[in-house]
């Protein structure tokens, strides 16, 4: 594969993704990104966790979590706890408001993918699939 190709697609899949976020922020109008839900979903399945965890999960700075966790606070989404034995280890925990957040942030995501996939056949999505599959093993 020529180098020219590679950047190529990358380009083409950055553009994708983008234009995903962008279609999703517009629709799903809460004051809230990608990466605070991402955030509250991992709180969802993973249970109060340290901020430091959270960040090494999602691939973010300790300072971005930081960030994204103010205002997850701030909008009732999630508390801060304290450690019962160690009052100096935080953790965060979602709260039912953002149990509701993230639902209803998923129901958008997948009225956005059907509108998005259902430019293509059954046999593109299952190829799609297939492919991503293969570059993410």
């Amino acid at each position: 594969m020529k180098e020219q190709t590679i950047f190529e697609l990358i380009h083409s899949m950055d553009n994708f993704t983008n234009n995903l976020i962008i279609q999703w922020n517009k629709t799903f109008n809460e004051e809230l990104g990608v990466s605070h839900i991402l955030v509250l979903g991992h709180l969802q399945a993973k249970g109060k966790s340290r901020p430091s965890d959270i960040a090494k999960s999602l691939g973010l700075t300790p300072a971005t979590l930081t960030h994204l966790s103010e205002k997850l606070v701030q909008k009732k989404l999630a508390v801060r706890l304290t450690d019962e034995s160690d009052r100096r280890i935080i953790y965060i925990q979602i709260t039912d408001m953002g149990i509701d957040m993230v639902y209803r942030a998923n129901q958008e995501g997948q009225l956005l993918r059907r509108k998005l996939f259902e430019k293509l056949t059954e046999e593109e999505r299952e190829q799609l699939v297939g492919i991503y599959r293969k570059l993410n093993s």
